[in-house]
């Protein structure tokens, strides 16, 4: 795996995958020093960590024939003061819709754990720092 991060000006800088030549926009606030025209890293890494673990859920959900018809998951971070300023605590929030999803939750459930816990990379790296709680919500 390799990305290609260039500079843009100011604090902006845009990654992109060697693989598949998708780009990332980068960049910060006009308080410290950007013009606020793309994604924080620490909003980037909190990005791969809800994509990473979404992706395996729905994998597992389509395996185990559980059918909803939305998925949303909310990530918040919590860093420490001094530098570096690591993600202390991250807690998700994973939002199903669809039919008859109520009588199905401890399957949910389940299946974001399995993520969390086994499968999820992004996950497995950052609760070597952070404290990592997640929830199931159906809407």
């Amino acid at each position: 795996m390799m990305v290609e991060v260039k500079w843009n000006g100011k604090m902006a800088f845009t990654g992109v995958s060697a693989r598949s030549q998708h780009q990332v926009r980068l960049d910060t606030s006009a308080e410290n020093g950007g013009e606020n025209s793309g994604v924080s890293p620490m909003e980037a890494v909190l990005i791969g960590l809800a994509g990473c673990s979404g992706m395996d859920v729905v994998s597992i959900l389509a395996k185990k024939r559980i059918d909803f018809s939305d998925l949303v998951i909310t990530v918040e971070g919590s860093r420490r003061s001094e530098h570096p300023r690591i993600f202390t605590e991250i807690g998700l929030t994973f939002t199903f819709a669809g039919t008859n999803l109520e009588e199905k939750r401890k399957a949910l459930e389940d299946t974001v754990q399995l993520s969390m816990e086994k499968y999820c990379s992004v996950a497995g790296m950052l609760n070597k720092a952070a404290r990592i709680t997640w929830q199931v919500k159906i809407a």
